[in-house]
């Protein structure tokens, strides 16, 4: 496409533009071609490996005004991470064209994350006299699928899942013509000539009705569960408001007690059941439509039209998201106003993406299946976050965030790197000269399929970035799978990393902190120490090349290994044991009469038990010694439920904290804040506001005990991080206390403080160590 430049040639230049970052499948392009042809400039612009190239030729004022614009206004999706412009010859052209992509020898452009339907597409796709009416793929240059359905770059159709699809002619008038919003956008496509929507049944029969959407809809109010195949891969979509299909859906799915998201119409929808700030609004409709935590509105859920009770048993939040892909605003119309939305897989596993894995993997769980003949290439599950003091933090970062970069610290060291993440909620991470490269959320690092997407997903991003990186860092653990697996590989160099290490180093990497000296409080579930023992509340001092312990919380016995972790009430036991001894078993037998606590107080006393210094093993035992949560029904349940307990009662507490957890010889003692709670409770005070006066003394100590080693180290700063810290009150705390003295407090808002973050830290610390000749 061209078109003739004009104006006075007296004194033309001609400059050429390099330009690297976000700038491919965000409209960047036909951007470059209205901002050239309105000042007259002639010349032409290429997508290529490295990004977009451009070359002008025109008067100086015009090309002055063309370049600020490309600085100062460039498209909303994209993000300019280097713009390098230099004088070349004058070509004497006289129009402005966009050319072919090119393919050169290393690729640095930057994919864009998939991105939530645009206001326009959404008009277009609810307006009967519009060509896309109702059309399930309706996209344009600033909305609709990305990552997920490229192979490779430069990205032009014929590199993605949409080249099976060959525009009709009116597609193809929308893609040519520059003053299109549908200019060059590769997945652009119709009714006529895009991919197709299909109902079928749990044998992959069509179903006959022609109106697949009244068909759904009519499924849907019938109590029946069906899959929907979405950007990333399948949802399990059934009635919200419907007990007995819930109740269903949660045996089918082997999932008895973990909240299910819901997708809302609308927002209106939404405040109908949810309390809604405007943070929160804001990320629930901004272009990366992540599911955010809110609180449910009180009465739930009597108040808000009976949605069902088991949606997220024993707690009080409610994860929400919007309708981000034309098919989910056609399956939400006037006669559903919420669906429950939940990953298409059997817990655990990695989610279906394809036709044949849904029908293979769901069957037995979906009734039907909505699906399309659109391939999702890159498999990607929803992004989760809530928001505290009005600031997001992530609980996983996928759909909508990835493959977008991290800037991270300059460490002297240019290596490409591998952050190979954890065994539980794994996500690896590549690090390429100045970015991190997080990757799509994997999971439990603990069955077959699990590895098989783990590397299908890393051999894709590093195709993408055409990366190979030879130094891989791991966790310290020797049994994790992951560990075991890359010493397999050839020729790469293995940097282990003790998986708390790593925690401090992500919250300092996203903070974009230097080389130094800081202070990590490091609250966790579990990580393998070089003692052997399991580490997870310390008091780290270091930066990103090394560590030091120097606090941490006295090791105790964790009966049945990571069963104890399933089951809180044995951490309760070992807690009793090791606070009031014998009288804590006899209390131990009353607490949990139906329990086997002779036997788990003989492995407690024998000594036949790994032992353990977890944050999240001492709330599990508060939240057991409570009578909050015995039973871990899935990761983190018991604190959850004891942090919101704690959350209600918080504004009624007064003075200062109750209970001590005094450093005695380098290490937290439990004695006083464990039988102080057990002393308050044989009381009769109100559980609620023991779960409260444990986060709040819990808070002070550490903020305490990390003011003192910074000030005693001369620490620039004092990061929190941790799966612990996930709980946004704890975290609150001791933010605040330490604000209060004055530090400046690293935290997390661009990846997760749980294991999800842990692949960033790895390659940051393991570039730090080459860099430092380790």
């Amino acid at each position: 496409m061209a078109k003739e430049a004009s104006g006075d040639q007296t004194g033309v230049s001609r400059w050429r533009l390099e330009i690297e970052g976000i700038v491919q499948g965000v409209g960047f392009r036909p951007f470059v071609y209205h901002q050239a042809t309105a000042q007259g400039l002639a010349g032409w612009v290429k997508n290529t490996a490295e990004g977009v190239v451009i070359e002008v030729e025109g008067r100086a004022d015009a090309l002055a005004k063309f370049a600020r614009a490309l600085r100062e206004s460039p498209p909303p999706l994209s993000r300019i991470t280097a713009l390098r412009q230099q004088e070349v010859p004058t070509q004497g052209e006289h129009r402005f064209e966009i050319v072919a992509s090119g393919r050169d020898s290393e690729r640095q452009v930057l994919i864009s994350p998939d991105v939530a339907t645009c206001a326009d597409c959404r008009r277009e796709i609810f307006d009967p006299v519009d060509r896309h009416y109702r059309y399930p793929f309706t996209n344009c240059t600033n909305c609709g699928p990305r990552y997920t359905i490229i192979a490779d770059v430069p990205y032009d159709r014929a590199r993605t899942s949409m080249r099976p699809f060959p525009m009709c002619p009116d597609c193809a008038g929308e893609y040519q013509d520059p003053m299109d919003r549908r200019f060059h956008a590769q997945p652009n496509a119709c009714p006529v000539c895009g991919p197709r929507v299909q109902l079928v049944d749990a044998q992959g029969q069509a179903i006959p009705n022609q109106d697949w959407l009244a068909e759904f809809r009519r499924l849907i109010k019938a109590g029946q569960i069906v899959a929907v195949k979405g950007l990333g891969g399948f949802h399990l979509a059934c009635n919200p408001f419907g007990e007995s299909v819930v109740q269903r859906l949660r045996a089918r799915k082997r999932r008895p007690a973990k909240p299910f998201a819901i997708m809302c119409r609308d927002t209106a929808v939404v405040k109908r059941y949810c309390l809604l700030n405007a943070k929160e609004e804001e990320l629930l409709t901004s272009p990366q439509a992540p599911i955010v935590i809110l609180r449910r509105r009180e009465g739930f859920p009597k108040a808000g039209a009976d949605l069902a009770p088991s949606l997220a048993p024993g707690t009080a939040t409610l994860g929400v998201m919007l309708p981000y892909t034309p098919l989910h605003l056609l399956l939400l119309g006037e006669e559903l106003e919420a669906l429950v939305m939940t990953s298409g897989n059997i817990s655990e596993l990695p989610l279906a993406a394809s036709n044949e894995q849904a029908l293979k993997q769901l069957v037995g769980i979906a009734d039907y299946f909505l699906w399309h003949d659109r391939e999702i290439v890159n498999r990607c599950d929803d992004s989760l976050l809530r928001v505290v003091e009005n600031e997001p933090l992530p609980y996983r970062r996928s759909r909508g965030y990835v493959p977008g970069p991290l800037p991270v610290p300059e460490l002297g060291q240019e290596v490409q790197v591998l952050g190979t993440g954890g065994e539980m909620k794994n996500a690896f991470c590549l690090l390429k000269g100045r970015w991190a490269f997080p990757g799509p959320h994997i999971g439990e690092m603990i069955y077959r399929e699990t590895v098989d997407h783990y590397l299908e997903a890393l051999e894709g991003m590093k195709r993408l970035y055409d990366m190979e990186p030879r130094v891989v860092a791991h966790d310290l653990h020797p049994e994790y799978r992951l560990t075991k697996l890359v010493q397999t590989w050839p020729d790469v160099k293995l940097v282990p990393v003790q998986h708390h290490h790593a925690h401090l180093a992500a919250c300092l990497a996203e903070n974009q902190a230097p080389e130094g000296t800081y202070v990590g409080v490091i609250c966790d579930g579990t990580g393998y120490g070089p003692d052997g023992h399991i580490w997870g509340m310390e008091i780290l001092l270091g930066g990103y090349r090394n560590y030091q312990r120097c606090l941490h919380l006295d090791y105790l016995p964790m009966p049945g290994g990571d069963a104890a972790a399933r089951h809180p009430w044995r951490m309760a036991v070992s807690y009793l044991y090791k606070v009031l001894g014998n009288q804590g078993l006899s209390i131990a037998e009353a607490l949990f009469p139906t329990r086997p606590v002779a036997l788990i107080s003989g492995l407690v006393k024998g000594g036949r038990c790994p032992l353990t210094a977890s944050c999240g093993r001492l709330f599990d035992a508060v939240s057991a010694l409570l009578g909050v949560c015995e039973e871990n029904t899935y990761e983190g349940r018991a604190p959850v439920e004891l942090t919101e307990l704690a959350e209600d009662a918080i504004e009624r507490l007064d003075g200062t904290p109750r209970y001590s957890v005094p450093v005695r010889d380098g290490i937290f003692d439990p004695h006083p804040l464990i039988a102080g709670l057990m002393a308050d409770k044989q009381q009769g005070r109100d559980v609620g506001l023991l779960a409260a006066e444990f986060h709040r003394s819990l808070a002070a100590a550490l903020a305490q005990a990390a003011h003192q080693v910074g000030q005693c180290a001369g620490a620039q700063g004092i990061a929190l991080s941790g799966g612990t810290f996930q709980n946004p009150l704890l975290l609150t705390l001791v933010r605040r206390d330490l604000r209060a003295r004055g530090w400046q407090v690293y935290y997390h808002r661009e990846v997760p403080p749980n294991d999800g973050g842990l692949a960033l830290g790895q390659a940051l610390v393991a570039r730090a160590r080459l860099a430092a000749g380790h």
